[in-house]
């Protein structure tokens, strides 16, 4: 990873922790002025610990007495600070610092020194910002899906019409995104381009973004550009080593325009060994193609097939271009 994008990230955290300070600051400000008593409470659990560390230190074999007697007088106090909050109607929690990751406490890592979930995200989002894909998701959501842009008329051959049919899809596709905690599902979106895939990805996408969870958005084109760069070791990028890593370790992995990409041997190895890496650490992953399965299964292995085929709830997209009708 590049050293510059990670002090811009640790620079982040930084700014969180000096708000989230600020803010613990002046609700402990309010409360000592509206019962004194608190504060000499906190004033009070402070010297219990300097007088302890300091007895302990003067006679360490009496450390295991020492601390019980702490304990004992710490947790007085604090029934007395609980009590005299819930007196005033003030949660006892209001005098804890608030984090926006309380997993960290916004330091980008855990307890045992790995990167936490909100930094990995962090980096995902940061590689976003510089493809403006947060633009995009901001415009395509589900809150600015628009069904009465799909047909109400059943075309020739279609048992329902394409408002029907994406009734249906837009069913699944929030109940994938309701369920996701519990679910290992798998979806495939095909049809021809403008009838919605790319726009209910990018709602997908939103909304497990919005939920905390760590989603890889990339078209197939980008994935193997990416694969070939690692391979060969040329023009590698900044972010290169990273979102290798996410393709296999995000929580969900959205794969736009399959088929778009070169296909030869490398690829459709590439491809089957992301699929079948996923498949097995039971990670979502979101397809989008042009193709039908007919055509995929000219295109791709037998192997690439086989896991698509078997692994993914299929969704079939058709209608009018929705990019004419926009």
């Amino acid at each position: 990873m590049n050293k510059a994008i990670i002090a811009e990230i640790l620079k982040e955290y930084e700014k969180l922790r000096d708000l989230a300070e600020k803010a613990y600051q002046k609700r402990k400000d309010e409360v000592y002025a509206i019962i004194p008593r608190i504060r000499e409470i906190d004033v009070a659990m402070a010297k219990v610990s300097i007088h302890a560390s300091k007895s302990i230190f003067d006679n360490p074999s009496d450390s295991q007495f020492i601390l019980k007697e702490m304990e004992y007088s710490i947790k007085q106090l604090q029934q007395e600070k609980a009590f005299l909050l819930t007196e005033h109607n003030i949660p006892v929690n209001y005098l804890e610092k608030i984090y926006q990751c309380s997993n960290c406490q916004d330091t980008g890592f855990d307890r045992k020194g790995k990167k936490c979930g909100c930094f990995k995200q962090r980096m995902i989002n940061y590689g976003y910002r510089m493809s403006n894909l947060n633009q995009v998701l901001e415009k395509e959501n589900f809150s600015t899906f628009n069904m009465n842009l799909f047909s109400d008329q059943v075309p020739e051959g279609e048992v329902v019409s394409p408002r029907e049919n994406m009734k249906e899809i837009l069913s699944l596709c929030e109940s994938f995104v309701h369920n996701f905690d519990h679910t290992k599902e798998n979806l495939l979106f095909y049809g021809s381009t403008g009838l919605g895939k790319t726009f209910l990805c990018n709602a997908i996408a939103k909304a497990l973004l919005d939920k905390g969870y760590l989603v890889v958005y990339q078209t197939s084109f980008n994935i193997l550009e990416l694969l070939e760069r690692r391979k060969f070791k040329k023009d590698s990028l900044p972010l290169d080593n990273f979102s290798y890593e996410m393709l296999f370790d995000a929580d969900l992995l959205i794969i736009d325009d399959l088929g778009t990409e070169m296909t030869n041997t490398f690829t459709n190895t590439e491809i089957f060994n992301i699929i079948n890496t996923r498949l097995l650490k039971s990670k979502r992953t979101i397809i989008s193609t042009n193709l039908s399965p007919v055509e995929i299964s000219k295109i791709y292995s037998d192997r690439v097939s086989s896991r698509l085929f078997g692994g993914f709830n299929i969704l079939r997209f058709y209608g009018k271009d929705l990019r004419w009708e926009r």
